[in-house]
């Protein structure tokens, strides 16, 4: 089973408002970019890749957790980040129930994600 396969299993195997959740953050993740990877690691969770990790989520009793790699670095004017705000790399967004996406602010983070992993990639070629 390859990771997708898993992921897909995975939502299918939350009955709740976590499911759904977790299906729609994932479909504005890949539509971010047709570059995206997804991954299956740590023992069991979703991890999205472009050039670098991107992001990995969790489904925990109550909420669906978000985690960005290098959160830290990105620019957040919508205020997305929630959680995880006193690490110096990582950022998480905890989504709970009732919570609405932010769709196109997620893809912005999703996008500079993508965009800090590609200036990183660059800088290590020309080393």
């Amino acid at each position: 089973m390859n990771a997708s396969e898993r992921i897909d299993e995975l939502i299918a195997g939350i009955p709740d408002w976590r499911g759904a959740t977790f299906a729609r953050m994932r479909e504005i993740i890949l539509a971010a970019d047709g570059g995206i990877v997804e991954e299956w690691k740590y023992m069991g969770s979703p991890v999205w890749y472009r050039d670098g990790m991107i992001a990995v989520a969790n489904a925990h009793k109550g909420k669906v957790k978000l985690t960005f790699a290098h959160g830290a670095s990105l620019p957040d004017p919508e205020k997305l980040f929630n959680a995880g705000l006193e690490g110096n790399a990582r950022r998480a967004i905890d989504f709970f129930e009732g919570d609405e996406i932010n769709a196109r602010a997620l893809q912005d983070l999703v996008r500079a994600a993508i965009e800090l992993n590609q200036t990183k990639s660059k800088k290590k070629a020309t080393r």
